[in-house]
């Protein structure tokens, strides 16, 4: 009998205590188990104390396989300490990632519910494997199934912070069908070192939400920093720093055609954005509903490719003087900086719906290679603020190639 003790006492100091989850009353612990899926460990804790509970999931380096659905969170804590990597099983998730309405997109986790909170403690760390969908996807845009890392769906209340992203599928976060979600101290990062772009890469989107709160974000990515799409109200964005992206965005909304879209009431303050290809700007397709009551204060860039811009028929460049959506009561104050070329602002408004309300104070954009900058309007209430230098062409693009 003693011998066989001290032979189960080795066995416990030799052999590595097993992951998996652990449940102490209303605490679920998840600790990784070195084995090629930590989804299901986690899913039990989301199943076990999702509900007026906490969960705990460790330092340590965890595997997700499988997609992770959790729609039913209520008056729970998740803290993450440890590196969550997807798998770059491809097609596995562009099969089974999961359908979140918007534009045929999808997630790889999905979080739904009422109050609850994801903390991150400097420590969490996302890994998405992105190098391999950059390179397999070629720089093409939107590929149905490539799962946005995470998605706050149908909640309210929510808290996140202390996040980092490395390298994510898609999107890094994606806010439907949600309200009073708070959003702080995010860092997000896809680069990819291939000759293939991090199209799709954006660091959020909101849709169909409300009552929003981000602030102290680091970003750089290949698409949209922060996107605003349609009927999304209240949103407030302060204190974000954005690399090689699109910036600070309403947009893309109007899209079907007939099928109004709204944004209401957003501030965007205090914001930075480096050699990125706009800084505050409004995309829309020719369709109905409006945009009203947005803000871009304290923009400070460099290097972007045309800092303000406007147009009514995004990427198409068509039928742009038919939309019906009418943006109105829009301010630019203090904004900054190096345009790329010696375009400041690119702004057409629809003929059909004629933007009023719009309002420049301090606007202050050097090209970076010398010279004026040229300010283009088409379609725009006369009393704006701006020393409109021309006309702006329907078909302006979003990004340029040159100098005008």
């Amino acid at each position: 009998m003693i011998l066989f003790n001290i032979i189960q006492l080795l066995l416990l100091l030799v052999l590595p205590a097993q992951g998996g989850m652990a449940k102490n009353g209303t605490l679920c612990t998840v600790t990784p188990s070195g084995s090629k899926d930590d989804s299901l460990a986690i899913m039990d804790a989301f199943k076990q104390c999702g509900q007026n509970g906490q969960i705990e999931i460790t330092e340590g380096d965890f595997t997700i396989a499988k997609v992770m659905d959790v729609l039913n969170l209520q008056n729970c804590d998740i803290s993450i300490k440890g590196k969550l990597t997807w798998n770059d099983d491809i097609q596995y998730w562009l099969k089974n990632s999961i359908g979140v309405t918007y534009a045929q997109r999808s997630t790889a986790w999905r979080l739904g519910g009422t109050n609850f909170s994801m903390r991150g403690h400097g420590k969490a760390l996302f890994f998405g494997n992105g190098q391999k969908w950059y390179d397999q996807n070629r720089g093409n845009s939107n590929q149905n199934g490539r799962p946005i890392s995470l998605t706050l769906w149908k909640a309210t209340n929510v808290f996140i912070d202390g996040i980092t992203w490395r390298q994510p599928q898609f999107w890094h976060t994606f806010v439907a069908h949600s309200q009073n979600i708070t959003m702080t101290n995010l860092d997000m990062n896809a680069t990819s070192n291939s000759q293939w772009s991090t199209v799709n890469t954006d660091g959020t989107d909101t849709w169909n939400s409300k009552d929003i709160f981000i602030k102290n974000w680091v970003v750089t990515c290949g698409d949209d920093c922060i996107s605003i799409k349609g009927n999304s109200s209240n949103i407030h964005v302060k204190n974000v720093t954005c690399h090689e992206s699109g910036a600070m965005c309403i947009g893309s909304l109007g899209n079907p055609a007939n099928t109004p879209d709204y944004v209401d009431n957003v501030l965007f303050e205090d914001i930075t954005a480096i050699h990125s290809s706009n800084a505050a700007w409004i995309k829309t397709y020719p369709g109905q509903g409006h945009v009203k009551n947005v803000t871009f204060r304290n923009i400070n860039f460099q290097d972007v490719n045309q800092p303000i811009y406007l147009s009514p028929c995004i990427y198409s460049y068509t039928n742009c003087d038919a939309s019906k959506l009418k943006i109105s009561d829009i301010t630019w104050e203090n904004i900054t900086g190096t345009s790329r070329y010696n375009v400041g602002a690119g702004i057409h408004c629809s003929a059909a719906a004629p933007c009023t309300g719009m309002k420049f104070k301090n606007i202050d954009i050097k090209p970076k290679n010398g010279g004026n900058a040229k300010f283009l309007c088409s379609n725009m209430n006369a009393d704006s603020g701006l020393a409109c230098t021309g006309t702006c062409p329907g078909g302006w693009k979003q990004q340029l190639t040159g100098n005008a």
